[in-house]
């Protein structure tokens, strides 16, 4: 295994800040089965500089002892890592160690006073314990398995072995000093064990019995010098099997216990077989050992008949001091649909204290094999502990050590096997052990039953005050969601003053901690907690850290990290994205978190975070500067592993930055991940100070002091000035800038070009030996404005950024300053311009009387005159708002650029300036928008300039045109008749009833069609026809037949189309009224009229087409000879914007009927008529002869 320099692939997010190399970093390679680098820390002794790396599974697949390893560091070093072969130095006395699958490594920890500490893991994880553990995958299972169930030490006690975990403290020299193994306890394995078998009837199948006393036999390790066992079964009656001295090995007994046959019984007598175990089993004659501890297994699976004599039996068991473990069997209870309650408060009474420890129940007799490792793991912890030693039998499976940290007083130890997985820290101090209850740890005011398998210590760490030292430890299993418990030390006795509560199910929050004193004065400020398996919106473990500030001894809510959003691998996917079945997806951002020294020489400590899922498991890790007394929420930089992830998994695994390892004066970073590690230097930081100078120090376009192309105009000499420093040391250093100026920045269009290129940009390389400055010359364009100054801006970075130093993050690499305008304001120092605004349209309209819109083409201008009546007014400017019916046409009487529109108009009037007492008129055309049909046209005009005008004069700087208007939809409103004639025959008589329709008489048919103009949209319109349907006399003139229309069309009439129904074939007599009018023209003005009213939507085309009969009944009993019946047809508009003209709004349809006369008869009247005619013939003919007769002849 050799060091080598390796080029990894950097994501950089802000490059001024981002000084950590990832170029040049120096790489340590392992095996990826070994998880090499699963670890790392920096390391300094007398023989140098290191880089500790932790292989967990060294040896594997036969044997996971895994060790450390020592990788020599500098720039120049070749030499290979050195496994440091801890195992074998590792020992704890007087008990019998098992090493295979010691997972050596798994945590690595340095003391600030000198040596470290690692963690072992003795003996794979059980297939139930990785059911509990979201960390369980195929492939990742070591990744986070070793992480989640922790160190698991070994011993040997019998047949079993306790993985309560182990630490060792190596010296500076790489030599183990001790081991520390809190929970580990002197092995006994002297036990006097007699099993109380229930062989009533009820008790099936028997086999199933049997094969549970061939489990728990199987483990036991049986002899005259070790554990004895006896078994009795009672019914009605007691049997002994066989004595504790029956049989001396293993092998005898497991072979005694299969020969056992079922009693039977009607009885169970649970008293008298416990009590008969009691006088007779526990005898020396039978066996039993002084001063071995007595166990008694009581299996039974109903009442007692006895139970009247249980208390009695029991309490003799306790003065003799016999740990009894009761089991109930359910089977015949749920066979028979039965309360168990009653049963089983009868055999928690018979177990020992505390029942939840020597109390079992199962479903059925064939459940009984799934309690034998739990029963065998309490049997034989009795032979680990004594009276005195209470605390270690909640200890035989702690795992102490899963985490480790040295705080200012203590040194903690996680054990987050202890008391049934809940949890716990140890508490170490040169050799005072501190082992806190079961109860410490608990919320006391939680009214809730507190959750087993909690995994409190699963990362422990320690925050300083100046009241004293914070203890801190994660619990990311508690209630499912996490908690982090903050608590401190009143000698030997814990005080808990803080939960932290974690938000999800399953985030794992809590699963690792991380305290910094970020603004170095010796006290912590921030305490980050990661949740490592935090869900994503995709249901992918992203991950999130949380950050809290310390607020004296309570630490508050700050902020919330998340990761660049990782999407989970598929096939549709680029090439390289690999799918891993059975693998977590996502980032898993949190998995480590460390506090870094001062990576930027800003005088703030900092944070790196590991996500080692990151892109598709290659890994990746961020880094975040200290700010303050806190972080910054965005990461300065993100380094990606540049691996293809199949040698090298996991990168951000591991984190460790303490150390200068190549005495350049900055803090170096290592990284692990699986398989590998690497180290990465960091970047000295360098402050860039830069200055801009211009002469002249304004613009005054009267005064040109140069001429371009044959123009004379206005030229700045700029001079910028750059003074540059290491902040690591305080020697001088030449540096290579790249620099980037550019004019007139914050302009789309520049108003000054640089004389040399006549460009607005300009790229220039420069080289700094501590300060140096450059001059460079621009020029104006032709007519700039003068709204605001001239800005410059320059950008600079050193010109090769992939090496040396970074620019500070700190500071700005990029200044921008302004060149204001000069104004000729005389004496004074500033222009105080009076500008008065008129402002006319060319049309003119009130609400009485609007403005009528005949077309979209319509224009009409408004004049605006702006006068200045005191200083130059520079800059100015008419500002034209207008109301979105109307559109910008264009301008008269001033030049065409002088105005710019995007819906407000913005004219320049006078450039450059207004003179005192000028006054500039000019015209501004508009024309009707159709698309927006409002009741007002209205344009706001205000002028201005960038001279001052005092508030008081204002007022007339404002003009407003509102115009009311009305539009006249252009709409073809026809008809296709104006007149009809019905003749009615001479011959016609009246009917006694009407049969058909056509006996009602003429059909005349009316056709109406409105037709869209083109300039306005169509309103939406309502259509009334009117016609005279009766007579006074109620007779009928006109009968309604049909009615159609377009679609658009919603029609309602008077009278329902055929309302007698004549058409159906209904016969209607004709009642006999009489018709006195006589009346030749009817109209709806004077009679009694229907109406038709029709509602039509907007459409191009609208049609209503109306039948109507003439009543031929009414004309023939009227005494008339002529008849005229007028038809109105009356259109409007709904939309009070949109008007109609006024002969589009009316249309008059005439039917005239006539009577013929009887042949040979001459009416009266027609005689009267001619004799009257006659008489006057004859008396104008005899006027015309007397005025003859009465003129002179002319002589």
């Amino acid at each position: 295994m050799a060091a080598s320099y390796w080029m990894l692939t950097a994501l950089f997010h802000l490059i001024s800040a981002s000084n950590v190399d990832v170029k040049n970093a120096m790489t340590f390679s392992g095996s990826l089965e070994d998880m090499f680098g699963y670890t790392v820390q920096q390391y300094e002794n007398e023989e140098g500089k290191w880089v500790l790396i932790g292989s967990p599974l060294v040896g594997q697949p036969e044997k996971r002892t895994g060790d450390v390893y020592k990788c020599p560091v500098g720039r120049d070093s070749q030499s290979p890592c050195i496994k440091l072969n801890l195992p074998d130095s590792t020992s704890v006395p007087n008990v019998m160690e098992v090493k295979e699958n010691m997972t050596l490594g798994t945590t690595l920890v340095t003391n600030p006073k000198g040596g470290f500490l690692v963690r072992k893991n003795f003996l794979p994880i059980s297939k139930e314990v990785c059911v509990f553990l979201r960390y369980c995958t195929k492939y990742f299972t070591f990744f986070h398995l070793l992480k989640a169930c922790g160190p698991l030490y070994a011993y040997k006690c019998g047949r079993l072995h306790y993985t309560t975990g182990v630490c060792s403290n190596v010296s500076s020299t790489f030599e183990t000093v001790r081991a520390i193994a809190p929970s580990v306890q002197e092995c006994k394995t002297q036990l006097d064990i007699v099993i109380v078998l229930d062989g009533s009837n009820s008790i099936y199948p028997w086999e199933s019995v049997t094969a549970f006393l061939n489990s728990l036999l199987r483990n036991m390790d049986i002899g005259p010098q070790q554990t004895q066992v006896g078994i009795v079964q009672y019914g009605q009656t007691v049997v002994h099997e066989f004595y504790l001295n029956s049989y001396s090995t293993t092998e005898e007994v497991m072979a005694a216990a299969l020969r056992i046959r079922q009693r039977g019984g009607t009885q169970t007598m649970t008293a008298l077989g416990i009590d008969t175990a009691r006088e007779e089993a526990f005898t020396e004659a039978h066996g039993a050992r002084r001063g071995v501890q007595k166990v008694m297994v009581i299996v039974t699976d109903g009442e007692s008949h006895d139970n009247y004599r249980l208390q009695e039996v029991i309490d003799k068991c306790e003065d003799e001091n016999i740990q009894r473990f009761a089991i109930a069997i359910l089977g015949s209870y749920s066979r028979g649909n039965l309360s168990t309650e009653k049963f089983v408060e009868e055999i928690k009474s018979i177990a020992s204290k505390p029942t939840e420890k020597h109390f079992f129940n199962v479903s059925d007799e064939l459940a009984l094999v799934t309690i034998v490792e739990a029963l065998g793991e309490r049997i034989f912890a009795l032979e680990a502990t004594t009276d005195q030693q209470a605390a270690s039998f909640e200890m035989e499976m702690s795992q102490a050590g899963f985490s480790a940290h040295y705080s200012q007083d203590w040194v903690m130890l996680g054990a987050v096997g202890a008391y049934d997985w809940n949890g716990t820290v140890v508490m170490v101090k040169d050799s005072d052990i501190s082992i806190p209850s079961n109860d410490t740890f608990r919320d006391r005011h939680s009214e809730k039953i507190e959750p087993l398998a909690a995994y409190l210590g699963y990362t422990v760490n320690s925050a300083l005050t100046p009241g004293g030292v914070l203890y801190i430890a994660g619990q990311p299993r508690y209630n499912h969601t996490g908690q982090v418990i903050i608590y401190k030390m009143e000698g030997r006795e814990v005080q808990v003053l803080q939960r932290l509560k974690g938000e999800q199910i399953g985030s794992y929050f809590g699963g690792v901690i991380t305290t910094i004193d970020i603004n170095r004065d010796s006290f912590t400020d921030l305490l980050l907690v990661g949740a490592p398996t935090y869900m994503g919106t995709e249901k992918e473990e992203q991950g999130k850290v949380y950050v809290y500030a310390l607020n004296k001894t309570k630490f508050e809510y700050q902020m919330s990290l998340e990761p660049i959003k990782q999407t989970c691998c598929s096939p549709l996917k680029h090439d390289t994205c690999k799918v891993l079945k059975n693998e977590p997806c996502g980032a898993r951002f949190g998995t480590a978190i460390a506090a870094v020294k001062d990576l930027n020489l800003d005088g703030y400590n900092d944070i790196v975070i590991g996500s080692p899922l990151e892109d598709d498991h290659r890994g990746a890790v961020y880094i975040y500067h200290g700010r303050g007394n806190t972080i910054s929420k965005k990461y300065t930089q993100r380094i990606a592993s540049g691996g293809d992830g199949e040698k090298v998994k996991f990168f951000g695994q591991s984190v460790h930055g303490e150390m200068d390892l190549n005495d350049d004066g900055l803090i170096d970073v290592t990284i692990g991940g699986l398989g590998g590690a690497a180290l990465f230097w960091s970047r000295d930081v360098a402050e860039v100070n830069v200055s801009m100078q211009f002469m002249p120090k304004s613009i005054n376009i009267q005064q040109q002091n140069c001429q371009i192309n044959k123009r004379k105009t206005i030229c700045i000499n700029a001079t910028i000035c750059f003074k540059t420093r290491l902040k690591s040391k305080e020697d001088i250093f030449e540096s290579s800038l790249q620099y980037w100026i550019t004019l007139d920045a914050q302009r789309q269009i520049s108003r000054s070009l640089f004389t040399e290129t006549h460009e607005r940009k300009m790229q220039k390389n420069i080289t700094i030996k501590g300060s140096e400055c450059i001059k460079h010359n621009f020029y104006m364009l032709d007519k700039p404005d003068f709204q605001d100054s001239v800005k410059v801006l320059l950008e600079f970075n050193f010109s090769d950024p992939e090496s040396g130093p970074v620019l500070d993050s700190n500071l700005p690499n990029s200044i921008s300053e302004y060149i204001p305008f000069t104004k000729d304001c005389g004496a004074k120092n500033k222009c105080i311009s009076d500008l008065v605004l008129n402002v006319k349209a060319s049309i003119a309209g009130d609400s009485s009387s609007p403005f009528i819109v005949k077309s979209r083409n319509d224009r009409f201008t408004i004049q605006l005159s702006i006068k200045n009546k005191k200083d130059s007014a520079y800059n100015t400017r008419a500002l034209v708002q207008y109301s979105p019916n109307i559109i910008f046409a264009g301008i008269e009487d001033i030049q065409k650029d002088s105005c710019e529109s995007n819906h407000n108009i913005t004219c320049k009037v006078g450039y450059p300036f207004l003179k005192p007492e000028e006054e500039i008129s000019f015209k501004i055309s508009f024309q009707f928008n159709a698309s927006y049909l409002l009741e007002n046209a209205t344009v706001d005009v205000y002028a201005t300039s960038d001279s001052e005008e005092p508030p008081e004069t204002l007022r007339d700087n404002r003009g407003q045109v509102t115009i009311p208007v009305k539009y006249e939809v252009g709409l073809i409103f026809v008809s296709v008749f104006k007149e009809h004639h019905v003749i009615i025959a001479a011959n016609e008589t009246i009917p006694t009833a009407i049969n058909t329709t056509e006996q009602i008489g003429d059909e005349v048919t009316l056709h109406y069609r409105i037709e869209k103009g083109e300039h306005f949209p169509m309103p939406n319109l309502t259509l009334q026809i009117l016609y005279p349907d009766v007579t006074t006399a109620k007779n009928t003139l006109l009968y309604l037949t049909a009615l159609s229309h377009s679609q658009n069309a919603i029609c309602k009439s008077s009278y329902p189309v055929d309302h007698l129904r004549i058409g159906s074939g209904k016969s209607f007599v004709l009642p006999k009224i009489k018709e006195p009018t006589k009346d030749t023209i009817m109209e709806c003005d004077t009679f009694s009229c229907a109406s038709i009213n029709c509602a039509l939507a907007p459409s191009d085309i609208s049609q209503v087409n109306v039948s109507l009969r003439v009543w031929k009944p009414t004309i023939i009993k009227a005494s008339i000879h002529s008849l005229t019946l007028v038809v109105k047809a009356l259109l409007r508009s709904e939309n009070s914007s949109l008007i109609l003209r006024n002969d589009h709004q009316k249309l008059e349809t005439m039917i005239k009927i006539s009577k013929e006369l009887p042949p040979g008869s001459v009416p009266l009247w027609v005689i009267l008529l001619s004799i009257f005619a006659g008489l006057l013939i004859l008396a104008l003919l005899i006027f015309a002869l007397w005025k003859v007769s009465c003129t002179p002849l002319s002589s």
